[in-house]
């Protein structure tokens, strides 16, 4: 995430009075946005260097339930503290917050200063290394698809959202007339993050009533992801602020379409030549690409936690409704998990269609590039392309229904476990465990409302 103000900048509009706040945050487990609001004379002159978090942060539920079984902290050991050391390289204005500026934080441990190995950021970086000494580069873009409701968050919070309204009333996929209805929010969407430093490119109707999505430029890994999470942290505030909510469910209702975040991904060298790219061989996909991609289905199992991480996550993989339900490659076919877009050109890339809006970026590009990595040292060889309907094919690589499905996979990958530890993978095992369990024990309104009188 390049920065769009220097720390002597800041430290100007700190002393000008043009900024008095400034918010550093960690991505924690959920992609979400965890911190503080200094005074900003505070931070230029002291928080700069560091601050402090319980280390809970990173071993919570969404609720922020202090969940037993990990190995990091717990009660017994005291829930202590993390160092949160703000990267300036990410520090920037957010216009759409009087006065306010913003910097992501690298967690460290409280003692030895060493960075916390099952932070977001720091599996992400971890894996980007690997890359650096392969002499390469990430290339990455996530697309944001999400629901637009005319209601306010507190309004439908009040009325434990039942029955939000769409803020349009039927499918807007590519439609401007429609998307004129959100223009007012998503104008000002557009122009805060293309303010505060990030490239967007544009924002379109999506396939279902109310559904929209946003697409920013292409950068490394670590700054896609940096730019993913301010994004989605963005356009809620933003909503929030017209009286709108927004929803980043995968699938918020049964008969709309899922929210997707598709990963636009390739490799370039130091000098920002294109590594997937071969102008001799088929469709330009070059010798490296191709053991990439078959690395990415040799292992599709292994990372669908890190794409699909909740319950709700596996019920968008629905046939026939634009989100795949198998873990094949195909040229430019949205039916397939894996596409590849500009075939036979420079942009040639790999398009992984299977996560949803609901992911962790750090974690979803991390183990995109874990399995890519092994399918290169591999030299694995690449199946032929899928071509037809995958919704209706059989006997082809399925991609997990379920969260206890894909947590085993996750549990059992050894190529993950080497590529990031097993302390990481245990990490998220647990807490994709706890996702299953929480939800057990729960009663739904599914099941008060089909049981209540005929059972």
């Amino acid at each position: 995430m390049p920065r769009n103000v220097s720390f002597e900048e800041l430290r100007q509009k700190v002393g000008d009075g043009s900024i008095d706040t400034v918010i550093a945050a960690l991505p924690d487990m959920q992609g979400r946005l965890m911190g503080k609001r200094f005074q900003a004379e505070y931070f230029v002159n002291t928080a700069w260097e560091e601050t402090h978090g319980c280390n809970y942060l990173l071993a919570t539920d969404m609720e922020m339930t202090t969940v037993e079984g990990y190995a990091s902290t717990s009660w017994s050991s005291g829930y202590g503290d993390y160092v949160l050391k703000p990267d300036l390289a990410t520090l920037r204005i957010l216009p759409w917050l009087e006065g306010t500026a913003f910097v992501l934080c690298d967690t460290l441990d409280h003692h030895t200063h060493a960075p916390v190995p099952h932070a977001p950021r720091c599996v992400l970086q971890k894996q980007l290394q690997r890359l650096d000494q392969m002499g390469l580069v990430s290339a990455v873009a996530t697309e944001l698809e999400f629901f637009i409701f005319r209601e306010s968050f507190e309004e439908l919070c009040d009325r434990r959202y039942s029955e939000p309204t769409t803020i349009s009333a039927y499918n807007e996929d590519y439609h401007i007339f429609q998307t004129t209805k959100e223009e007012g929010l998503m104008r000002k969407i557009r122009n805060g993050l293309q303010a505060a430093g990030i490239d967007v490119e544009n924002s379109k109707g999506e396939a279902s009533a109310g559904q929209a999505e946003i697409n920013v430029s292409y950068c490394d890994g670590l700054a896609m992801a940096d730019n993913h999470v301010l994004l989605k942290n963005a356009i809620k505030e933003i909503a929030f602020q017209e009286g709108r909510a927004i929803s980043f469910m995968a699938k918020w209702d049964t008969h709309a379409a899922g929210s997707s975040s598709h990963i636009h991904q390739s490799l370039l060298k130091s000098d920002g030549t294109p590594v997937f790219y071969d102008p001799d061989a088929e469709y330009g996909m070059s010798d490296i690409m191709r053991h990439y991609l078959a690395g990415l289905l040799k292992y599709a199992d292994d990372i669908t936690c890190f794409l699909a991480p909740y319950i709700n996550s596996y019920k968008r993989f629905s046939a026939a409704t634009f989100a795949p339900t198998k873990a094949v490659w195909s040229i430019d076919n949205r039916t397939a998990g894996y596409r590849i877009v500009a075939p036979g050109s420079k942009s040639v890339r790999v398009e992984c269609r299977v996560g949803g809006s609901d992911l962790n970026p750090y974690l979803a590009i991390a183990s995109q590039i874990a399995a890519g990595i092994k399918g290169i040292e591999e030299r694995l060889s690449l199946e032929e392309a899928f071509s037809g309907d995958a919704y209706k094919a059989e006997g082809i690589r399925e991609i997990p229904r379920t969260l206890r499905a894909a947590t085993e996979a996750l549990r059992n990958s050894g190529m993950l476990r080497e590529a990031m530890g097993d302390p990481v993978i245990d990490h998220y095992v647990r807490a994709a465990e706890w996702e299953q369990e929480d939800f057990d024990r729960q009663v739904t309104d599914y099941e008060r409302i089909r049981g209540f009188e005929r059972a």
